[in-house]
């Protein structure tokens, strides 16, 4: 089994442009900490789109779904799951739920993980909920031709234990000592995480949400009021291939973690840049119509009825339907496809 020693990490030399994503970041927290005591409760409406959109996406990557409906429903405790996958999504949303209550009080080591992923499956009959791998488990891909390809061999299960200890206490270490920038360690730790893959199920959800965990213990709160698990979602080829070009000479500690620091990086600057164009739109005192306007004003290309959803957190689902269809009818906007698949292109 390989070593884990994060001292080391802080000796390299960060190439520029994870510099320059570090010092973004910053610069973006600071600007939302300001923003966030100037309007602090009308953007708490951002916080329910978030913990939507987050349970929604990060089960979706893992193939578990259920209508927008049952969502919205599922995620503001209004219903109770119907089938499995709605029992799954159920366990995420009390997951994101601590996380977004108690982060300050979930400090981070095996049990507590195990807690969390025994809560991930609390809704199910799920004999391994809350303990780790009893059987060897593979990282792979499927190709054109439909032939499964190992990408990824994890640890055994019985090293699997002691590994996630190990990664917990070096995380811990050098975040309690400052010895490693933290938009460092998070990265490292999550990817760590991803190669152990401690769990016969729910590894992807599981880093999913320790990042968002991670992240507010550290005063980086961007993924509460908008979803990180959404921008995973939405490029998760690029965030598959930076986990595959990073786990190359891993169980040997030859591994280069580069790829996936920097995906990890940029989704959460485009994550505080995304609350900017947000807070931005919210600020302004407009009806119903320019600020769905306004919205699709900072759209390229096509977008969806979520899209300007989620810029315009404070109008009622049937207030933004109702200014795009006034905008269509106003040929201000096209409209395309029908259902889920609908969305809208600006006309100029």
């Amino acid at each position: 089994m390989r070593n884990f020693n994060y001292s080391t990490i802080g000796n390299q030399k960060w190439d520029s442009e994870i510099l320059g994503y570090i010092a973004a970041i910053y610069k973006e927290a600071g600007k939302q900490e300001l923003y966030l005591k100037q309007r602090p409760e009308e953007l708490e409406k951002l916080v329910e789109i978030a913990k939507i959109r987050s349970t929604e996406t990060s089960n979706a990557i893992e193939g578990i779904v259920t209508t927008d409906t049952r969502i919205r429903q599922l995620v503001e405790e209004k219903t109770t799951p119907k089938n499995r996958d709605e029992q799954e999504i159920a366990g995420y949303r009390d997951v994101l739920s601590l996380i977004h209550e108690s982060f300050d009080a979930i400090p981070l080591s095996r049990n507590y993980i195990l807690q969390l992923h025994k809560i991930l499956y609390s809704y199910t009959n799920n004999p391994m909920a809350g303990q780790t791998k009893n059987v060897r488990n593979y990282i792979s891909a499927v190709d054109p031709d439909g032939r499964i390809e190992i990408l990824f061999t994890p640890p055994a299960p019985f090293e699997t234990p002691g590994a996630l200890d190990r990664i917990c206490e070096e995380y811990n270490r050098v975040i309690g000592n400052m010895q490693l920038e933290p938009l460092i360690a998070i990265p490292i730790f999550i990817h760590d995480f991803l190669c152990i893959h401690p769990f016969n199920d729910g590894n992807g959800r599981m880093s999913r949400l320790l990042t968002t965990l991670l992240l507010y213990r550290c005063g980086f709160y961007v993924g509460k009021y908008i979803s990180l698990e959404a921008k995973i979602a939405k490029n998760k080829d690029l965030y598959y291939d930076a986990l595959n070009r990073s786990q190359n000479g891993w169980h040997k500690g030859e591994e280069d973690a580069v790829p996936f620091i920097k995906y990890l990086l940029g989704t959460i600057l485009s994550a505080y840049r995304d609350f900017g164009d947000r807070f931005s739109i919210v600020e302004e005192k407009l009806s119903a119509l320019d600020m769905v306007r306004k919205a699709a004003e900072s759209k390229i290309g096509r977008f969806a009825k979520q899209d300007i959803r989620e810029l315009c957190p404070y109008l009622s689902l049937s207030s933004v339907e109702g200014a795009l269809r006034k905008m269509v009818a106003s040929g201000e906007l096209r409209r395309e496809g029908a259902g889920k698949a609908t969305c809208y292109i600006r006309v100029e």
